[in-house]
């Protein structure tokens, strides 16, 4: 496997609301904490943190929350050469009540959603461009990524993207056209147990699941099941398993699976064996479990 230089995320940068502590649901009272959020700025935060060459390309508003969200970014190493302020939308942000299972959130969406086309010299620097479910489910976004994608998969880069679908973001839009539109690109997927349920509308036991991704073409499919560990399949091999680590104590698991993604693209960069990655993917992972704040902080 070839050593590759950069890895570029393209998707949301947004301020997460957090519960102080563990809810059952947004429905309790709680006491809300801003940080910094959105699924690709945290893969991309992730990777600096792990010494790896990344850059985000995301929207903000032109307002004092996306000045935050920027001001935190450049505190852990990610430059704002990419990321764009617009004076049309506000700060997107997101609801956030912490659980020890699956936290419940609402997202208000605005300025994430306005992603630019991307410049072909940016893309053919990179050698993995990675994205998120998040990100494709909004225009003009959607269009100008699958754009990148198609310039990046002609040239040869890795492609990576996080399907982190939930019905609410997509608003009645099922997602199955652009899911189909990604399978001809031999992707890197990361699902969860809880997207992939969402995203069929059907509740399924491993077996099932795993026989429904089967006919989705991938370079790799990452199956992630929580604390039951994590299931995965290289191209044309059979599944295989690996059990999540020990916990010693669960502070949260809101960006658990961003760092888990970040830990496997940081080995995979190094020419690592998938299972070498996905063995630090699980360490990164528990260690974000661990931690009371942000890996990258």
């Amino acid at each position: 496997m070839k050593n590759i230089a950069k890895v570029l995320v393209v998707g949301e940068l947004l301020a997460d609301i957090i519960s102080e502590g563990n809810i059952e649901s947004l429905a309790s009272p709680s006491r809300f904490l801003v940080s910094q959020g959105g699924s690709s700025a945290n893969l991309c935060a992730n990777l600096k943190w792990l010494g790896v060459d990344a850059e985000l390309i995301a929207t903000v508003g032109n307002d004092n929350l996306g000045t935050y969200l920027i001001r935190e970014l450049k505190s852990v190493g990610i430059a704002d050469t990419y990321i764009s302020r617009t004076s049309d939308e506000k700060t997107s942000i997101v609801l956030v009540g912490k659980n020890p299972g699956t936290p419940d959130f609402i997202a208000y969406r605005s300025a994430d959603m306005i992603i630019k086309k991307m410049d072909e010299n940016i893309i053919a620097d990179c050698g993995i461009l990675h994205t998120t479910a998040f990100a494709l489910s909004k225009e003009p976004a959607r269009s100008n990524i699958l754009y990148a994608f198609e310039k990046a998969y002609q040239l040869g880069k890795y492609l990576s993207v996080d399907w982190n679908y939930a019905p609410s973001i997509w608003n009645g839009d099922d997602g199955q056209d652009i899911f189909s539109m990604l399978s001809r690109l031999n992707i890197l997927l990361k699902i969860s147990t809880d997207d992939l349920e969402r995203f069929t509308g059907r509740q399924l036991d491993m077996e099932q699941a795993m026989q429904w991704l089967n006919h989705f073409n991938a370079k790799v499919i990452c199956l992630t099941c929580g604390k039951d560990g994590v299931w995965f399949k290289v191209q044309n091999h059979q599944w295989q398993y690996k059990p999540a680590l020990r916990v010693e104590s669960v502070i949260g698991v809101t960006g658990a699976g961003d760092a888990f993604w970040a830990g496997f693209l940081t080995y995979f960069i190094q020419g690592k064996s998938i299972e070498e990655s996905m063995d630090n993917a699980l360490l990164i992972a528990r260690q974000k479990i661990e931690k009371t704040h942000p890996l990258y902080k």
